[in-house]
């Protein structure tokens, strides 16, 4: 229950960063055009916009952080595995799950040093130049992402511990399109 949780959390903030740059970044190249208007100058000229590229570039970085635990959860990161797949089931085992434990390790060590960073950025008056938000905020998105990415190595270490399979994603499956009939390949196209 709770990682479901944890998942449908994830997912929410990934997709709505990504649509909320999406259309202050629409928003914005919009104003910079409709504002070579002269007779919408008027109007548009005293909105501020330049706040707009420096948060959505926070907010890509924070779907970059999340986005890639999110990827590790389901298996879409690009992995070489064609010797892995080589190797026998016992030693198969042990280089998949060393790999998991490696990611985990690399991963929980970013988040401490980031952790860090963050702690002696908390004790300045450091701000982002355009918002005005303290800088802390901005890089809390290392700790709290690069945790989140360890928590997924383990929580893949295991379920592959248990069940030898690994996460998979399946590029023909788009999740809300069922499809009753396999589609026709260019071999089987008559005319």
């Amino acid at each position: 229950m709770l990682l479901r949780i944890l998942d449908r959390l994830e997912e929410v903030l990934i997709a709505t960063l990504m649509a909320a740059a999406t259309l202050i970044i629409f928003v914005a190249v919009c104003h910079r055009y409709l504002i070579g208007i002269p007779f919408l100058y008027p109007i548009l000229f005293p909105i501020n916009l330049s706040w707009a590229q420096e948060l959505c570039i926070y907010m890509f970085v924070w779907v970059a952080k999340f986005g890639a635990a999110y990827g590790v959860r389901t298996g879409i990161h690009v992995g070489v595995d064609v010797v892995v797949n080589q190797l026998r089931s016992p030693w198969r085992n042990i280089v998949v799950l060393f790999g998991l434990f490696c990611g985990a390790l690399f991963t929980s060590v970013i988040g401490t040093m980031g952790a860090k960073f963050v702690y002696g950025l908390m004790q300045t008056d450091q701000v982002s130049p355009d918002l005005e938000i303290p800088s802390w905020i901005v890089y809390l998105c290392i700790p709290l992402g690069s945790y989140l990415m360890c928590f997924r190595f383990l929580q893949v270490a295991w379920h592959y511990f248990r069940t030898g399979e690994l996460p998979h994603h399946d590029h023909a499956r788009v999740e809300g399109v069922e499809v009753d009939a396999p589609a026709i390949g260019a071999g089987e196209v008559t005319r």
